[in-house]
Formats: C-alpha cells, structure tokens, sequence
C-alpha cells in the first residue's frame, strides 16, 4: 500500500516536505490528532510507532478507551477488517471510502441488470 503504514490497528499516512527536507503523517481515521515526522523512512515508521504506542498509554493512564479506526459501521455493517481494507483500497486510488464504496454498490448493481 502506498503512502500509508500500519502499528496496532493504526494506519498512518505519510507524506513529504520538500521545504522542510522531512517526512511526517498522522493516523488516519480517528477524531484525536496523533502525528508524527522523521528525517528518513526509518525514522519516520519508528516515530509512527512511538506516536500510536504514547496515545495507548496516556490513554490507559487517564482511564480513557482510545479510539478505533474503522469499527465497520458507515450506515452498513461490515467486519471491520473489511472495512479497513476498503479504507485501504480507495487511499490507493486516491478517491474517499464513500465515492469507492458508491462505485462499488454501482457495479454491483449494475451487474444485476
């Protein structure tokens, strides 16, 4: 999968400043702000982990459930393994899960007829 990595359930993205010479991203999915930058790939992918790991413990040191990406509910329940690899599946073809799965149920549908 391109432009993403994945830590304990998480998917980050990640992206380029070429001003600034320095990889950075943020989990996707969830309403909290979780981000992280590193200098080089390894860097980055450690400082990803490093991120998702310190927002489990704070997490679980305030009593708090921390939040999970792709449950599978968006008005159809799905296992949510599904709906992270559509999540997965429409970041690669750079459109939102919404418009991939609107062009999915079209096909289907139109498989039908």
């Amino acid at each position: 999968m391109k432009n993403t990595m994945q830590h304990k359930g998480y998917i980050g993205s990640v992206e380029f400043s070429q001003e600034d010479g320095v990889f950075f991203g943020k989990v996707m999915g969830i309403r909290a702000l979780i981000s992280y930058e590193g200098t080089n790939a390894q860097e980055l992918v450690s400082n990803f982990y490093h991120a998702v790991d310190d927002y489990l413990e704070l997490c679980s040191k305030e009593g708090i459930k921390p939040e999970m990406a792709y449950k599978g509910s968006f008005n159809v329940r799905i296992s949510p393994e599904l709906h992270k690899q559509a999540v997965l599946c429409a970041v690669s073809q750079e459109i939102t899960l919404n418009r991939f799965v609107e062009m999915a149920l079209q096909k289907s549908i139109a498989g039908l007829h």
